[in-house]
């Protein structure tokens, strides 16, 4: 570790400049914690955004049950550190997990003593597993999911993985289908060890106010834009959580469509995965001779008369370069097509935009997200198609058929009522394991 220490200071710095996030507390990465050390913690890492919006959904239940459990939060990324200051209680801590090698892991497990573990979906590291059963830390995979594509390689790495698989101490698995890859590599899916849960991202709550602010965006923006092609006022599509390579195939899709003039045309709401790339995302939709304007230059939206400025009236698209506004984005968008879908990198999830009621359309490459998607297919609230045109081409279709919106609206609904319950399936498992814990510690 000693030799990798200063290329993964000048990786962090790098990142540092595209997301300050990454700046705070290096020393942490390494294994090195300010404070005194303390012990006892319900441990849970959420790696990213995603992870830890989907571990707060259950520790909210958990907490209603036991409010004095004191958490642990680590992360890898800087927007899922972001998210989990948040969700901080009184007595909870916030730290970034290490680098997987031994003496970080180490030094992390004997300045915190955490007495249970919970890692969040897919996070399993061989050292990080190997250091908690030196330790004595029971070590949780929750809301777990193993798609096929990491599975075959997780089976050629058979010799890394599968001691790291076999270490956990249980698994609480989404699927049927993910339970069974998990058990091939090793890992404890089955009673009492192990359990299928279901999706705890099901239980996302409908998010009132932002999703209300957006509705009063978009009635702002209709009456601001009524013109001869749109009575009713331009509508609005998004491009939700697009990843790298997918703006582009939006850019050439919409360019071969687009017919309608500036102003007229339907305004474009594009909110790439990943912050740091907004300012490359802008420039490539400039080159491409689309008028942008930034979310961030409206200010602020909590505002009971919004007010679109002209500039925003007669752009092509708006681009979405702020944090946490998601519910705002889908409330505005009539259809939303879903980013990491189009090129072959797994999809996004599409749980929040059917808890705003907004219909996805998505590529071909959904494999991260295997069971929402085909829940939401199933349930009307989302479609495929095979490529960015057709989606394209599909999503301007929609937008003059009310009665298919109104029937998606209604399958966003069913999708979400159909499969909640895991949150609360996760947490009274969680909290077996914290009790059974304690016994041990107690002994």
């Amino acid at each position: 570790m000693g030799a990798l220490s200063p290329i993964l200071r000048r990786k962090l710095a790098h990142r540092a400049r595209r997301e300050p996030g990454y700046a705070e507390a290096v020393e942490e990465r390494f294994g090195h914690y300010a404070g005194p050390p303390l012990s006892g913690w319900l441990w849970v890492h959420a790696v990213s955004l995603g992870e830890t919006r989907a571990a707060a959904l259950w520790l909210r239940a958990l907490r209603a049950e036991r409010p004095d459990i004191r958490v642990l939060w680590t992360h890898g990324t800087a927007t899922g550190r972001a998210e989990g200051r948040r969700h901080l209680q009184p007595g909870d801590v916030q730290a970034w997990l290490p680098w997987d090698a031994p003496g970080p892991v180490q030094r992390f497990l004997a300045h915190f003593r955490p007495r249970l573990g919970v890692l969040m979906e897919t996070e399993v590291w061989p050292q990080l597993v190997a250091g908690c059963r030196a330790a004595q830390v029971p070590l949780l995979l929750a809301n777990a999911r193993l798609n096929e594509r990491s599975w075959r390689r997780a089976r050629r790495l058979s010799w890394l993985a599968g001691p790291a698989y076999r270490g956990l101490s249980g698994v609480l698995a989404q699927t049927a289908a993910d339970a069974q890859r998990l058990r091939d590599l090793g890992a404890p899916v089955d009673p009492p060890r192990g359990q299928i849960i279901g999706n705890v991202k099901f239980d996302v709550p409908w998010h009132p106010d932002p999703w209300s602010l957006g509705q009063r965006w978009r009635t702002a923006w209709q009456a601001a834009t009524r013109c001869p092609d749109w009575p009713q006022g331009r509508p609005m599509l998004m491009l939700a959580s697009s990843r790298e390579g997918e703006e582009a195939l939006w850019c050439d899709a919409w360019r071969a469509r687009r017919g309608l003039g500036r102003g007229a045309a339907p305004l474009w709401v594009v909110v790439p995965r990943h912050p740091q790339r907004v300012d490359a995302v802008e420039a490539l939709l400039q080159r491409a001779g689309l008028a942008v304007v930034r979310r961030s230059a409206l200010g602020a939206l909590d505002t009971e008369t919004p007010a679109w400025p002209a500039a925003y009236q007669q752009a092509d698209v708006l681009l979405g370069d702020s944090l946490g506004e998601m519910p705002w984005y889908y409330a505005l968008a009539q259809v939303a097509l879903l980013g990491g879908s189009f090129a072959p990198l797994g999809g996004q999830n599409l749980i929040e935009a059917a808890a705003c009621e907004c219909p996805v359309l998505m590529g071909p490459h959904t494999f991260n997200f295997a069971q929402a998607a085909s829940a939401a297919i199933e349930a009307g609230a989302a479609w495929r198609v095979e490529d960015m045109g057709t989606a394209v081409e599909r999503a301007l279709a929609l937008l003059v058929d009310p009665a298919a919106l109104q029937q998606a609206h209604a399958g966003c609904r069913a999708l979400l009522s159909q499969h909640t319950g895991a949150a609360q399936r996760c947490a009274h498992a969680v909290l077996r394991w914290w009790d059974l814990s304690a016994a041990a510690a107690a002994r």
